[in-house]
């Protein structure tokens, strides 16, 4: 089943009640199709080593755990996968190719192996270009590095480690004490 599929499947329900043996059998069918393709479908070897590296700069290890802490890379894989169109899809790894081209013009490594001040200095020039772009009336939405920069988080934040740790949030907010004894000052309406 694909991402169309599911929508469809899922869409059904305002027009008809599913019943839970179809959400089962979406969950299922959606279970096996990751089993049968494990790993990465879109990023080759070389491509999800970048990414990773690319992501973990954004977001960084310290005295929690970074992107690669909650493989962000991974999630890029499944965004690229089942969500972007082949445009998009294409874009972001014409993307990754020219960091590595550009990697190996100015240090005659490639990205990964270059080292980090290297690597910093490559990804401020680009950033440096997206912020020239971005006071333009072009538009930005097919920009490599700007996608990256918005995966990254959209996958950090949400993940336990950037909820609970980096932001100090609660994913499951309140409490439930069963036998606590109330007085008026905790007393819902403070009656």
């Amino acid at each position: 089943m694909d991402r169309r599929e599911a929508l469809r499947v899922l869409g059904a329900a305002t027009a008809a009640p599913l019943i839970s043996r179809d959400l089962y059998a979406l969950g299922q069918d959606a279970r096996a199709r990751w089993r049968a393709r494990p790993g990465f479908r879109v990023l080759d070897a070389q491509q999800q080593v970048l990414v990773q590296t690319l992501t973990e700069m954004i977001i960084p290890a310290t005295d929690t755990p970074g992107a690669k802490g909650v493989a962000v890379d991974q999630f890029i894989d499944v965004m690229l996968a089942d969500w972007y169109d082949p445009a998009d899809r294409q874009t972001f790894l014409d993307g990754l190719a020219d960091v590595d081209t550009r990697s190996k013009a100015a240090t005659g490594k490639a990205f990964t192996a270059a080292d980090a001040a290297q690597q910093t200095a490559l990804l401020t020039a680009v950033d440096d270009e997206v912020a020239r772009v971005r006071a333009t009336p072009q538009k930005l939405d097919k920009s490599f590095w700007r996608k990256l920069k918005w995966l990254t988080p959209t996958r950090y934040y949400p993940s336990q480690v950037g909820f609970e740790q980096e932001l100090h949030e609660r994913i499951i907010p309140g409490s439930y004490d069963p036998c606590r004894l109330l007085d008026a000052s905790t007393r819902a309406g403070g009656y």
